[in-house]
Parts: structure tokens; C-alpha cells; sequence
């Protein structure tokens, strides 16, 4: 499959690029994609929140009233979850929410995203560029350029540049990363992927 690349001026270069049929153009799969995004948000998740149970609530383990006669409830202890201040029953503890998934069924479903983002003509390949200093501006008018400035914006670099990201941080719908950074998450809540020419070659190596 042959695809256009763009200038960052917006208009097309005249030049094409060929994008691997294994990855850009196979059937998607659906249920690959969940499994990898339902992975991906779960290890976001860190597992911290914890309460204190009864046994470790500081206080007296006095018996606080008689046994009969109050015409309530026996009590035993000040630290019984009944009572303010007490332990809580079956709070959360800390555990591990880690969730992995088959490197195959992973590279199935990165493929199936971008092949997605073809059929819905929502990829984009430009020329490489770069800032000498970071430019949220020049940024902003890339994108505005590409008809993407209202959009939520991938964009995938060769390698890292830390101008090019430092210029994105600002912009809230754009994001910025090194191409071996590649997450099915980001490419499914994006709504326009754009790579840089040399970083297609550099992302066969990856998922070929």
C-alpha cells in the first residue's frame, strides 16, 4: 500500500511511501485490541490504597460496657468497626493489579489499530523536521496545517527529540513519542496518528 507524505506545510510532497500490508492492512481484531488496551490501563494502576483493619487500630481493649442490662448490643472493644474511630471491615489492601499479555496477541493488536486508522483514513506520514529550540507555536501551526489542530494528535518520531516534544507539552490534544514507544492504547484514543517518513521503517523492525 502506497500513501502520500505531507509536508509539515500541509501540502503533499509529491512523494509516496510503501506501508507493509502485515501491518497496515490486515483484518482487525477486536478482541486483540481490548485484551491490550485492558492491559495497558491496568498496570497503569498502582495498587497503593490501604485501610486499617481492626487489629490495627491503635486504642484499649477495655470492655466499654457491661455485658446485660443496657438494653443494647454487647461491646467488646473500642476498636470494633461499629464504633467511630474503629478498624474497617474488608477495606482495600495493597495488591498487584499487573496484567500480561502474549507478545503475539500484543503485536496482533497494534496492527489491528493502525490498520483501523487506514480504513478511517486517520493516518498521516510527513516529512522529517525539527526545531532548534522548542516552539509550542511552530508546533500548533503544523498541526493547524494538517487540519488537525481540534483533533486529538499521535505523533510518532524516528528518535527522540526533545525539542519537538518539549514544543507539544503545552498543546493539550497532541502527543509526542519515539516510535519504539508504540502502545495500542494511544493509537485507539488518538483520532488522527501521524508518523514521521523515517520512523515507518523503524516501526517494520518492530512489529515484523
Amino acid at each position: 500500500m502506497k500513501v502520500d507524505i505531507n509536508k509539515t506545510s500541509g501540502k503533499t510532497s509529491g512523494k509516496k511511501i510503501t506501508l507493509s500490508d502485515k501491518i497496515f492492512s490486515i483484518e482487525p481484531n477486536d478482541h486483540a485490541i481490548y485484551l491490550d488496551v485492558k492491559s495497558f490501563l491496568t498496570n497503569q494502576r498502582q495498587g497503593n490504597s490501604k485501610v486499617k483493619g481492626r487489629s490495627e487500630i491503635v486504642g484499649s481493649t477495655r470492655k466499654i460496657k457491661k455485658q446485660k442490662g443496657t438494653g443494647t448490643a454487647r461491646a467488646g472493644s473500642i476498636k470494633s468497626p461499629l464504633f467511630k474511630g474503629g478498624g474497617q471491615i474488608f477495606g482495600p489492601q495493597p495488591r498487584e493489579y499487573k496484567n500480561k499479555i502474549n507478545k503475539k496477541v500484543k503485536n496482533l493488536a497494534r496492527k489491528s489499530a493502525l490498520s483501523h486508522k487506514i480504513k478511517e483514513k486517520s493516518l498521516t506520514v510527513i516529512e522529517k523536521f525539527s526545531f532548534k529550540t522548542p516552539k509550542t507555536k511552530e508546533f500548533s501551526k503544523i498541526l493547524s496545517n494538517l487540519s488537525l489542530d481540534n483533533k486529538k494528535s499521535l505523533l510518532f518520531l524516528p528518535e527522540t527529540d526533545i525539542n519537538i516534544i518539549l514544543s507539544s507539552n503545552n498543546i493539550s490534544n497532541a502527543i509526542v513519542k519515539n516510535v519504539s514507544e508504540i502502545n495500542t492504547y494511544d493509537i485507539v484514543n488518538a483520532d488522527n496518528v501521524i508518523f514521521v517518513e523515517e520512523s515507518i521503517s523503524k516501526l517494520n523492525e518492530i512489529l515484523n
